[in-house]
């Protein structure tokens, strides 16, 4: 019973659990904002009422999407007070520069102009209007780098010293700690996942509306546009985790061996990667496996005869550096999620890719599992994108800030394992009721399909849509 009002165990899971949850809103909301943006800029540079459509349209599941990922970050943030106040007290003069930034500059900026951009149809001049919706998109992607600097700090901390009068890290410089060889790896892998979500989000969509045959004006360029939207960001998105792997092996080889559950040092041909193994978590028995020669090696240091460091000398190395102790993670967890990322990923490319190939030439399916199929394939960038920040962080363990705290020491101190077994049974009944809200506030919207424009201007011949839309 102890063992179950565990403090930290149960932290560790409010916080995942919030975290996931409120990741559920934020790939779609960056993605989708800069979708609004290229949709609006079209209808303004052609005048042609789809794009129009489809601005109103998509802005609407934006809109709902946006205002839920508002409610489920306040509520991670706080967190960090209420749980976590040793991580906090240990490192919150470096951690919360760039959340600071996340919130003062670039949060205050997309809020304000969402606001304009929603109260501003038929009040504002046509390409100012516009302007703000950029402004949102930038925003929003500025907002997810700050996060992705304070989340670096965590995997590779740097620009910090420590005062041992009060036994804290302090910041030494923002540049430094904002160009996080992490941060500059790990952001673009992100964003370009994000506009995987969105343009998931708009086969889907449109597939469904395509696939009863309404809509066509709007949901054939929609398909279209969709489409290629997630080859080529699949194929930005695979680049630069190329790169990210790169980082990761730098600042935390023990997460690439454990990524391949790889227990002795390897070379070359030796360090593989495996698609699929069975075996047992400790490596000691490997019942079956499916292996890529050389290709950990290529991952890893970008050569073919290059050494991947292993769990058992990598945990050696860190005993002699920060004492007696396990530095390993949980292997099943980082090598399964490490793979789900991938063949997510792979396969809703690969989803798009045929669509191409079935809707050339303004071809359109005729068979109902095509659709079926088509419609039914958006969780799964989304899914890449959830296992992928399993992944990060699960990979990270033992430490929360790596090399400087442990999980076990961020904890508050104060707080009993009750205490946090309420609020996690009350964030899981209220979050449940809000995804309840969210999925039908999306499914009205998407079933409604795009409203049809009724009045023209007068001197442009441009369709008008006012705000009552939203």
């Amino acid at each position: 019973m102890n063992e179950l009002l565990d403090p930290l165990l149960l932290s560790r899971w409010q916080f995942g659990l919030t975290t996931i949850y409120h990741f559920l809103f934020v790939p779609l909301t960056i993605g989708m904002a800069l979708t609004i943006a290229i949709f609006q800029t079209a209808w303004v540079r052609t005048g042609k009422t789809h794009y129009l459509q489809l601005t109103h349209f998509f802005g609407k599941i934006f809109l709902i999407n946006f205002a839920m990922g508002v409610v489920t970050g306040i509520v991670q943030e706080f967190q960090f007070g209420m749980n976590w106040s040793d991580y906090s007290r240990f490192v919150g003069d470096v951690f919360g520069a760039p959340l600071a930034f996340e919130g003062l500059l670039a949060f205050f900026l997309e809020a304000t102009f969402i606001g304009l951009w929603i109260f501003g149809w038929d009040k504002l001049p046509e390409k100012l209007h516009l302007a703000t919706i950029w402004v949102v998109a930038t925003a929003s992607i500025l907002s997810a780098y700050f996060i992705i600097a304070a989340n670096a700090f965590m995997q590779n901390p740097v620009a910090f010293t420590i005062n041992e009068e009060k036994g804290r890290a302090e910041l030494t410089s923002i540049w430094e700690l904002l160009t996080n060889p992490v941060a500059l790896a790990a952001f673009p892998h992100t964003i370009f996942a994000c506009f995987m979500v969105s343009a998931g989000l708009i086969i889907t969509v449109a597939a469904w509306h395509l696939s009863r045959n309404q809509h066509l004006e709007t949901m054939r360029p929609a398909l279209k546009f969709g489409l290629w939207a997630m080859v080529i960001s699949g194929a930005l998105t695979t680049l630069a985790g190329d790169q990210l792997s790169l980082a990761m092996v730098a600042s935390q080889p023990m997460k690439m061996a454990a990524a391949e559950a790889m227990y002795d040092t390897s070379t070359g041909a030796e360090a593989s990667f495996s698609i699929f193994t069975l075996g047992t978590p400790d490596g000691v028995h490997e019942l079956f496996s499916i292996r890529i020669p050389y290709l950990l090696s290529f991952l890893s240091t970008h050569t073919l005869n290059g050494t991947v460091e292993g769990i058992n000398n990598l945990q050696e190395q860190y005993q002699t550096l920060y004492g007696p102790g396990d530095y390993t993670p949980i292997i099943w967890v980082t090598y399964w999620s490490f793979r789900w990322m991938i063949g997510l990923g792979i396969l809703h490319i690969f989803v798009a890719m045929v669509g191409l190939w079935l809707t050339r030439k303004g071809r359109m399916p005729t068979n109902k599992w095509v659709w079926k199929a088509a419609i039914w394939s958006f969780p799964l960038s989304l899914g890449a994108m959830i296992v992928g920040w399993v992944f990060t962080e699960m990979g990270r363990q033992p430490w929360l800030v790596f090399g400087l705290l442990q999980t076990a020491d961020g904890v508050s101190p104060g707080v009993t394992g009750l205490e946090v077994l309420i609020s996690l049974t009350l964030f899981t009944l209220v979050y449940g009721s809000l995804a309840v809200v969210e999925f039908r506030l999306i499914k009205k919207a998407v079933l409604h399909g795009p409203a049809v424009p009724a009045e023209s201007n007068e001197e442009t011949g441009k369709p008008l849509v006012h705000t009552t839309v939203y």
